[in-house]
């Protein structure tokens, strides 16, 4: 339950992303922001139980998500925009 969990708040954490961090790198489609807020969670969710805010159960709530997100958004448009210069 708890992968199912952090997949639902991780869908809402990227949509939430989005409009904190908007830009012409980022991810224009709602399916790749979904995905790429979903991978947010995920990496907020292993990253606090590694740092010990978590405990082994447990995964990030919405805001420890959308921090996630907002991290992976920033990581995707950096590496975006340089593919895009580079072509």
């Amino acid at each position: 339950m708890s992968i199912l969990w952090t997949i639902i708040i991780g869908f809402l954490a990227g949509v939430i992303a989005k409009f904190i961090m908007p830009g012409d790198n980022e991810p224009s489609g709602f399916i790749l922001t979904a995905i790429l807020g979903i991978v947010g969670a995920f990496v907020a969710t292993y990253l606090g139980q590694a740092l010990g805010w978590y405990g082994p159960g447990q995964g990030a709530g919405l805001i420890g998500a959308v921090v996630g997100a907002v991290i992976v958004l920033f990581v995707h448009g950096m590496v975006a925009g340089s593919r895009q210069r580079t072509i």
